[in-house]
């Protein structure tokens, strides 16, 4: 049989390796006093809220599960729209909203749309890996620029402008970013826009994680600066919907023919049902229900963070949003005398019962020593493996 060029361009996604190990060794210590404790997957560990769960019951009692437009739901789109509107203070046409299915689709989407073969898109290194192989996908080349602390592990204006060449077609952005949590300052968003713009490029920026900012500072989205950019947005973190495979893309209004026949022949439709569940999710009762979770996330990165760095992680940017933390584990490698992240992360694994993220899979920017711990989970489980990881370190001092 023959493979594409294109499938073979696509490394492994190695978080999905770790994983597969960490479930094993899992069924042999579930009945131990260390169950495995899994802070390696950005899944938050709160599910659809209540009403969330009865809107899909409801679409299916009702006979409410047929296809829709690819587009979306009309109410959805409307209810997106109101959404921006009260949480945002903006006025987001619904006919620029695509419902899709999952954020991944609506890369997937705004990839084809925008990239021809041999088109080279700019991303931070580290960064989430699927990001740059959906422009692989799509026939581009996704080319990582090394980011630094002092830039926020963000793409800036002058690395953009150092890095871009004739094939430059366009940039993906996340804010806040997967694996850092760290966002991107809104006047140095301006300035990359006005560059990305003034070159007749396209930015894509990865929002997903947007309501789950900490800081207002980074809380304003980016259609705030400007209606030419796409922006990618789903139901899986905040809204606590990961399963049910569903998000949304913001875009130009001239783009959303094309993107709608993209939408028509990849995947008809987003699920019926989901559509139909998430209109509950801007209830105003619910709506509070993700504020109190968010602040929930909130307090698990204030704890997270300095017992991390207690003992010898360092964490070179606070992350801002998201559920994640960007550590630097050479001092409790060196302990452990270990001299890679993928290494240690087994280690761990192995000796702690713990799973984290190595960083192999975000870039090759120094990303050997570190990993990526995801506090989407409990507080009571984020303090247990901090007791693990002391113990762990102590006894191997």
């Amino acid at each position: 049989m023959n493979l594409s060029a294109h499938a073979n361009a696509i490394a492994p996604f190695y978080v999905m390796e770790i994983a597969k190990a960490a479930r094993a060794l899992a069924n042999q210590v579930r009945h131990t006093d260390a169950p495995m404790i899994f802070l390696n997957i950005g899944e938050p560990d709160f599910t659809a809220p209540p009403a969330v769960q009865a809107a899909a019951s409801a679409s299916i009692a009702n006979g409410l599960s047929q296809y829709t437009p690819a587009t979306g739901l009309p109410a959805l789109r409307q209810a997106i729209s109101h959404w921006y509107t009260s949480r945002y203070g903006l006025s987001i046409e619904p006919g620029r909203i695509i419902v899709t299915a999952g954020a991944s689709a609506a890369l997937q989407l705004a990839c084809l749309a925008s990239i021809d073969a041999g088109d080279e898109y700019l991303m931070p290194d580290p960064s989430y890996p699927c990001n740059r192989h959906f422009v692989t996908a799509a026939g581009g080349k996704a080319k990582l620029i090394a980011s630094t602390a002092a830039e926020r592990f963000q793409l800036s204006l002058g690395s953009i402008q150092k890095a871009w060449t004739p094939a430059t077609k366009g940039i993906v952005l996340a804010s806040p970013s997967n694996p850092t949590g760290t966002s991107i300052d809104p006047n140095v968003m301006q300035s990359i826009l006005a560059f990305v713009q003034s070159h007749n490029a396209t930015p894509i920026v990865d929002e997903i994680y947007l309501p789950l900012s900490f800081d207002e500072r980074y809380g304003q989205s980016v259609l705030a600066l400007t209606d030419q950019v796409i922006s990618i947005n789903s139901f899986s973190k905040y809204f606590n919907m990961t399963g049910w495979r569903l998000g949304w893309l913001v875009a130009p209004l001239t783009m959303v023919p094309i993107i709608e026949k993209l939408a028509q022949h990849l995947y008809i439709c987003a699920s019926t049902i989901s559509q139909h569940a998430a209109l509950a999710c801007f209830a105003p009762d619910t709506l509070a229900l993700y504020e109190r979770r968010r602040e929930e996330f909130r307090q698990r990165r204030d704890y997270f963070v300095p017992a991390l760095q207690a003992l010898g992680f360092e964490v070179p940017v606070t992350p801002d949003g998201a559920f994640y933390v960007w550590a630097d584990c050479t001092r409790p490698m060196q302990r452990l005398g270990i001299n890679n992240s993928w290494d240690f992360a087994f280690a761990v694994m192995e000796k702690a019962h713990i799973v984290v993220t190595p960083g192999r899979d975000f870039g090759q920017n120094d990303t050997s020593r570190f990993v990526r711990f995801s506090t989407a989970n409990s507080l009571d489980q984020l303090r247990t493996s901090i007791h693990r990881l002391q113990a762990l370190l102590a006894s191997d001092a």
